[in-house]
C-alpha cells in the first residue's frame, strides 16, 4: 500500500514538473485572450491553450461556418478551398493509400512544382535549422523549432525525446508527425489555420487575439472586426456578398478575406516563407485597389521607393525585431509598421487601429479624439519614434487625422444633398423604376449594396457616386495621408476626386431644382385664362431672359398646346 502511495506521488510530482516545464505564457498575446479563453496564463499548458483557442476558432456562434445568411447562397467548386474547414472533402481519386515517402514520390511527377518548393522550405529542412551557430542572424529558427517540439509532446504528437524529423505533405493533409499509411480518398484534409496553429501555437494564437483586442468603445465596427482573425466572417456577413446570384463574382472578395481560414495567403504554400511574408509585396494582392489602395499609397511614398531602391541590400530572413539593427533595413514596411505593437512583434496587426481605413462609418471620426483613440495614437508614436522625432511624429499625425476629417466633412455636405433628393422621392426613377434588392438586402439608401448591384434605376447615378465619395474617394484619402503619398490624399486619389464628384452632384442638384420649378410655372400656365403671349395682362409677368429665357417659353407653351390637343382628342 505505501509503495502505491509512493509511485502515486512519485507520478503526480512529475507531471507537476512537466507542467511547469511546458507551458504556454506566451507573452506577445494579450492578456485579453487568455481571459477571453478562460486559460490562467502562467498555467495553462500548449494542449490546453491550443483546444481552447480552436474550440473558439470552429464554433458557428463566433464566426465559423456559413454565418447567418447561409440560406441565401450555395459554395460553388472554389468554395471548398476557401472555406476547407465548412466544406473541403478528400477527392474520389487517386484511390491510393500512401506512406510519408510516396507523398513526395508521386507528387514529383503529378505536381513537381509544389514538391521543389517545398524541398526549399524550412519544413523540409529542419536539421539545418537545428544546426544553426549562435551568432547566425537566423539562430532564433533554432529557438522556434524547440518551441514547435514542445507544443507537439503536450499535444501528444510527439515523445517525450523524439524530435521531427521533417514537415511533409502527411504532416500537414493528413495529421502531424503520422507513422503510418494513409487514405488519399477519406484522410486527406486541406489544412487551415488551426492546422497550422498545431505547432506554430503562438502565431496561431497572436492572429486569433484580434478578435479581443479589436473591440470599439460604442460598437461602432462588431468586436473583433475589421481584422484577419474574423475577415472571412465579415465577407460573409456583407448582405450583398449573400445576395447576388453571380456566385462567381462574389468569390473575388472571399479570394482576400480567407486569412480567418487559412495562413497562406501571406505565406505562399508550398514554401510557407517567412522571408517572403515580409516582403510589402505579400501585402499588395489584397491591400490595394480603388477602396483600400494601401499599397499604391505606400509604394508612391518616400517610405516605399526606399524600400524599393534597398531591398536588395536587406537580409529578409532576419526576425522582424531585428529588421534594423541586424538585416540593414533602413526604411519602414507593412510588417514592420503594422505588426510592430510597443516594441513586440506579433500576428495582432489591430491594436492600433483607430480609422479601421472608413471614416466614413458612423462613430469613428467623433470617437478619435477618445481616451481609446489616444492610446493607440500613443502606440503609434512609438512605432514612428523608431525613425523619427516624437514632436515630428505626433505633428504628422495630427496632419493625418485632420486631413482625414477635412475629407469626410466634403463628403458629408454632398451626401446630405443626395439623401434630401432621396427623401423626397426625386432621385432618377425613384417613383417609377426603383426594383427593390435581392433578399437578404433591405431596400435603403446608400447601402453597400449598390457598388455590386443594380438594377433600372436601383442605385440612382448621384447615389452611386456620393456611395463611391465615401467608400471609394475618402477610403483614399485616409490612405494616402496615413501612408504619406502627398499625391493619394490632395490631388490624384482623395480630394481632387472628391471634389469632382462633389460639383457634378451639387451641378445634378441644381438642374433637378430648376426643372422642378419649371413644371410647377408650366402646371401653374396650363389653368391660366389669359393669354401667355400676353406678357403685360393681369396674370404673373413672365421674364425673358434673353434667349435662353425664350427658348424655355417656346418648350413651355409648346408643352401647354401638347397636352390641350391631347385632351381635346381624348
Amino acid at each position: 500500500m505505501r509503495i502505491g502511495e509512493w509511485m502515486r506521488g512519485l507520478l503526480l510530482c512529475a507531471g507537476l514538473m512537466m507542467c511547469g516545464v511546458v507551458h504556454a505564457d506566451i507573452s506577445t498575446v494579450p492578456d485579453e485572450t487568455y481571459d477571453a479563453l478562460k486559460l490562467d496564463r502562467g498555467k495553462a499548458t500548449p494542449k490546453e491553450t491550443y483546444e481552447a483557442l480552436v474550440k473558439r476558432y470552429k464554433d458557428p456562434a463566433h464566426g465559423a461556418g456559413k454565418g447567418t445568411m447561409g440560406d441565401y447562397w450555395e459554395p460553388i467548386a472554389i468554395s471548398i478551398y476557401m472555406d476547407p474547414n465548412t466544406f473541403y472533402k478528400p477527392p474520389v481519386s487517386p484511390k491510393e493509400v500512401a506512406e510519408r515517402k510516396d507523398c513526395v514520390e508521386c507528387h514529383s511527377d503529378e505536381t513537381p512544382v509544389w514538391v521543389r518548393a517545398w524541398k526549399r522550405s524550412t519544413h523540409a529542412n529542419l536539421d539545418k535549422i537545428r544546426n544553426l551557430k549562435s551568432d547566425d542572424p537566423l539562430y532564433y529558427k533554432k529557438g522556434k523549432l524547440e518551441e514547435v517540439e514542445n507544443n507537439l509532446r503536450s499535444m501528444g504528437k510527439l515523445g517525450e525525446k523524439e524530435t521531427l524529423k521533417e514537415v511533409g505533405c502527411i504532416d500537414c493533409h493528413v495529421d502531424v508527425n503520422k507513422k503510418d499509411k494513409a487514405d488519399h480518398t477519406k484522410d486527406i484534409r486541406m489544412p487551415t489555420a488551426d492546422t497550422c496553429g498545431t505547432c506554430h501555437l503562438r502565431e496561431f494564437a497572436e492572429r486569433e487575439s484580434e478578435r479581443d483586442t479589436m473591440v470599439w468603445p460604442n460598437g461602432q465596427w462588431p468586436a473583433g472586426r475589421p481584422s484577419h482573425a474574423l475577415d472571412y466572417t465579415a465577407n460573409i456577413e456583407t448582405t450583398v456578398w449573400a445576395a447576388m446570384p453571380q456566385r462567381e463574382v462574389a468569390e473575388g472578395c472571399t479570394m482576400c478575406h480567407t486569412n480567418q481560414n487559412k495562413c497562406d495567403n501571406c505565406h505562399t504554400r508550398h514554401e510557407f516563407s517567412a522571408a517572403e511574408s515580409r516582403k510589402p509585396e505579400a501585402c499588395a494582392t489584397c491591400h490595394s485597389g480603388v477602396d483600400h489602395n494601401n499599397w499604391e499609397a505606400y509604394t508612391m511614398s518616400k517610405h516605399g521607393k526606399l524600400a524599393e531602391m534597398n531591398r536588395d541590400k536587406w537580409n529578409w530572413e532576419v526576425r522582424l525585431k531585428d529588421a534594423f539593427s541586424k538585416g540593414g533595413q533602413n526604411a519602414p514596411t507593412c510588417a514592420a509598421c503594422h505588426m510592430e505593437y510597443e516594441g513586440e512583434y506579433t500576428h495582432n496587426i489591430t491594436r492600433k487601429t483607430r480609422w479601421a481605413n472608413y471614416p466614413f462609418v458612423p462613430g469613428i471620426a467623433e470617437n478619435i479624439t477618445s481616451d481609446w483613440s489616444e492610446a493607440r495614437l500613443d502606440s503609434w508614436v512609438l512605432t514612428c519614434t523608431q525613425c523619427h522625432s516624437e514632436r515630428f511624429a505626433r505633428s504628422y499625425l495630427d496632419l493625418m487625422d485632420k486631413g482625414t476629417l477635412e475629407g469626410l466633412a466634403k463628403y458629408q455636405e454632398a451626401n446630405a444633398i443626395v439623401h434630401k433628393m432621396y427623401e423626397d422621392g426625386t432621385l432618377t426613377g425613384q417613383k417609377t423604376n426603383r426594383p427593390n434588392p435581392p433578399e437578404p438586402e433591405k431596400p435603403g439608401f446608400g447601402i453597400f449594396t449598390q457598388l455590386f448591384w443594380s438594377k433600372g434605376n436601383n442605385p440612382a447615378s448621384l447615389e452611386l457616386k456620393v456611395l463611391e465619395m465615401a467608400e471609394n474617394n475618402l477610403a483614399k484619402m485616409h490612405v494616402g495621408l496615413a501612408h504619406v503619398n502627398p499625391g493619394g490624399w490632395t490631388y490624384t486619389e482623395g480630394w481632387g476626386p472628391m471634389n469632382r464628384a462633389y460639383v457634378e452632384i451639387q451641378d445634378e442638384y441644381t438642374k433637378m431644382q430648376e426643372l422642378s420649378a419649371l413644371q410647377a410655372r408650366v402646371n401653374k400656365l396650363e389653368g391660366k385664362q389669359t393669354s401667355l403671349l400676353d406678357l403685360k395682362g393681369t396674370g404673373e409677368k413672365i421674364s425673358l431672359g434673353g434667349l435662353g429665357g425664350g427658348m424655355l417659353l417656346a418648350g413651355a407653351l409648346a408643352l401647354i398646346g401638347w397636352r390641350k390637343r391631347k385632351q381635346t382628342r381624348a
